[in-house]
């Protein structure tokens, strides 16, 4: 179904971004941060959390604030 097929492509994502998150780890915190948070963002995703910074990146990408 389409949201089994969701699902899978978000957990598919989410299991990448944790794996750049164990090679970036021992190279640049900053980096290994922003993978584990497009993990928890693609994990959200699935569980229908969504949080201030998906809200303000549907603002900012449908909307013309500031033009």
């Amino acid at each position: 179904s389409l949201t089994q097929n969701r699902h899978s492509l978000h957990l598919g994502d989410c299991a990448a971004a944790l794996a750049r998150y164990g090679r970036e780890r021992r190279r640049d915190l900053g980096l290994a941060a922003e993978q584990l948070r497009l993990a928890r963002r693609h994990l959200g995703r699935i569980t229908g959390h969504v949080g201030a910074e998906d809200v303000l990146d549907i603002i900012f990408r449908d909307f013309c604030v500031g033009k």
